[in-house]
C-alpha cells in the first residue's frame, strides 16, 4: 500500500521534469540561424492594396549585392533620362527620336522599381556616390556639351554618348547576375542586358549612316 502511494508523486516529479526539459530546448530552437557572414538578409514586400505583395517589390533573401545595384543603377537610370530630356527639340533623326522614346518608357518605371525595393529593404537610396564614377556616367561639361548642339550634331553626340552610357549599365547588370540574390533584381539585371545591348547596336548602326 505504501508503494503504491508513493509511485503517483515520483510520475508527477518526472513529468515536471521533462516539461522543463523540452521548455528549455525549445527556447534554444532558432539559435544560430540566418546567413553566415551577414551577406544575405530576408525582406518582406510591402503589401499592395488587396493585402497580397506587389510584383515590383522585393522579397525573399538579398543580399549587399543586390542592394548595390539597385543604389548605383538609380542615378545611373537617372542620368539615361536626362540625356533623353535633352532630345526634345534637339533630336533630328527619326531613329534617335524613337530610342529616346523607349528610354524614357523604361527606364523612369525601373527607378520607381529600385526605390521600392531599398525601401522594402531598408536601406539609403544613395550610397554616397551619387553615381560618381560608374561606368558609363557622363561628366558635367559631357552634359553640357549636349545641350550646346542640335540636329545631326546632337544626334551624333547623343548616340556615342548613350553607347558608353549604356555599356556601363550592362556591366553593371552582369555583375548583379555573377553576384547578386534577390530573383526580382536579377530579372530587372536581365532585362537591362537584353534592352541596352540591342539599343548599343541599333545606335552603332544610327552612327554608321549619320
Amino acid at each position: 500500500m505504501r508503494a503504491y502511494d508513493k509511485n503517483p508523486a515520483r510520475g508527477l516529479v518526472a513529468a515536471v521534469a521533462a516539461g522543463l526539459l523540452l521548455a528549455a530546448c525549445g527556447s534554444g530552437a532558432g539559435s544560430g540561424s540566418g546567413h553566415p557572414g551577414g551577406a544575405d538578409h530576408e525582406a518582406s514586400a510591402p503589401a499592395s492594396p488587396s493585402g497580397t505583395p506587389g510584383r515590383a517589390h522585393a522579397t525573399g533573401p538579398f543580399n549587399d549585392a543586390d542592394v548595390t545595384f539597385a543604389q548605383g543603377m538609380i542615378p545611373h537610370h537617372q542620368q539615361a533620362l536626362d540625356m533623353a530630356r535633352l532630345a526634345d527639340g534637339r533630336a533630328e533623326d527619326a531613329d534617335v527620336r524613337r530610342l529616346v522614346a523607349a528610354i524614357k518608357q523604361a527606364q523612369d518605371p525601373e527607378i520607381r522599381t529600385m526605390r521600392t525595393w531599398l525601401t522594402g529593404w531598408g536601406r539609403p537610396e544613395s550610397a554616397g556616390h551619387a553615381g560618381h564614377g560608374m561606368a558609363g556616367m557622363m561628366s558635367e561639361q559631357d552634359m553640357k556639351d549636349l545641350a550646346a548642339v542640335r540636329g545631326r550634331a546632337f544626334d551624333r553626340r547623343f548616340a556615342e554618348l548613350m553607347i558608353a552610357h549604356h555599356d556601363g549599365a550592362v556591366q553593371m547588370a552582369r555583375t548583379e547576375q555573377r553576384e547578386g540574390r534577390d530573383e526580382a533584381a536579377l530579372k530587372l539585371a536581365g532585362d537591362v542586358v537584353r534592352t541596352q545591348s540591342a539599343e548599343i547596336s541599333e545606335l552603332r548602326r544610327i552612327l554608321e549612316r549619320l
